[in-house]
């Protein structure tokens, strides 16, 4: 699968005709099973068209307890296997809040440009999902350094620690609100910065089909999030507004008591 990306405006649609499906502002085409890389100019539309290869460089099915050896823990949890998945669930009681949540990170430093894919299904309702990506320590300290605040999971440790990174939640059915009226939020970190939200298209529990594909795109200072396909928000980051720019980094799976959900099959590629 090749990846065209259109810049710099131009007819779209004439993009799309010529080289494939149109996939929200991007355009998705085949060629051999091989990627494509440069920048060509399209006569015909006025655009330029970047070509974007994406390559696999991690690849972890979850299925099974040896697939989380060095694995990192912040808070406490529940985890358990079954039927090639891994099931997170609180280990603290709910009443406790921000004490019984948890984080469960991915030793691996991921490049700034990736595209990470999951697989999610919610098993119970009430509670909270969220991805961390690009995450790092301040200061160009990595995310494990010792000389950072010890984390143990409650959420003002995330956002205004000492620790930079972007996080999406999504399943968001924690607070009453949050239930009334379902999103997707991303957010910038040092700090607690919403900066982009779209629509949650993922059912409660009992209606869920089986599990949902989740994607993240990160290219460079651009963010696109997707569930099975559908294009949900995306952002642009100017590098002022919610400071520099967030390069690679690590990625983490958190979770809000008491919330049951099951995840498979974690892929990362470096888009290049």
């Amino acid at each position: 699968m090749c990846v065209w990306e259109i810049l710099n405006g131009g007819d779209r649609k004439a993009v799309e005709n010529r080289l494939g499906h149109m996939y929200n502002g991007i355009v998705v085409g085949t060629r051999e099973g091989y990627f494509m890389e440069g920048n060509i100019m399209n006569r015909n539309t006025g655009s330029y068209i970047k070509m974007i290869q994406e390559k696999l460089i991690y690849e972890n099915p979850l299925s099974k307890k040896e697939d989380i050896d060095g694995f990192i823990m912040e808070g406490n949890a529940k985890i358990s296997f079954f039927e090639d998945c891994m099931c997170l669930e609180n280990a603290l009681d709910h009443d406790l809040g921000q004490k019984a949540n948890y984080v469960l990170w991915c030793p691996k430093d991921f490049p700034e440009n990736v595209k990470i894919t999951w697989e999610f299904k919610p098993v119970t309702d009430q509670g909270l999902c969220i991805l961390f990506f690009a995450a790092a320590g301040r200061d160009g300290k990595d995310l494990f350094d010792p000389s950072l605040l010890k984390r143990t999971g409650e959420y003002p440790q995330y956002h205004s620690g000492d620790m930079n990174g972007f996080h999406i939640s999504y399943f968001r059915r924690k607070e009453p609100d949050e239930r009334a009226f379902h999103t997707c939020n991303l957010r910038k970190s040092y700090g607690f910065h919403l900066v982009s939200q779209g629509a949650d298209p993922l059912p409660d529990a009992a209606d869920a089909n089986g599990f949902y594909k989740i994607c993240i795109r990160k290219y460079h200072n651009e963010i696109k999030f997707f569930v099975n396909d559908l294009f949900i928000f995306e952002f642009n980051d100017d590098g002022e507004t919610y400071g520099e720019v967030l390069k690679g980094g690590k990625i983490g799976f958190r979770q809000l008591a008491p919330l049951v959900a099951e995840y498979r099959n974690l892929k990362v590629y470096e888009l290049c």
